[in-house]
């Protein structure tokens, strides 16, 4: 799941993949802002089939939050 993961923060906001790791905070060490936050989870959301409510959302600090999400969620 991780390596999904970071394949669409390189491929979809051309994020240098040697930046991502499991501890990479999203706003702070990747500099995702909300607007592709929302971008990804919309990806996310097509990608691996599932809906991300909302209030979710806020539980996204580091990419290995996302990933740990995911792999709940969608198995």
């Amino acid at each position: 799941m991780f390596e999904k993961v970071k394949q669409l923060l390189v491929d979809e906001l051309n994020i240098n993949p040697n930046d991502v790791t499991l501890e990479s905070e999203l706003s702070t060490d990747l500099g995702i802002n909300s607007l592709e936050l929302a971008d990804v989870v919309l990806m996310c959301e097509e990608k691996f089939n599932i809906t991300i409510d909302d209030e979710d959302l806020h539980t996204f600090i580091t990419v290995g939050d996302v990933v740990n999400y995911l792999e709940r969620v969608a198995g």
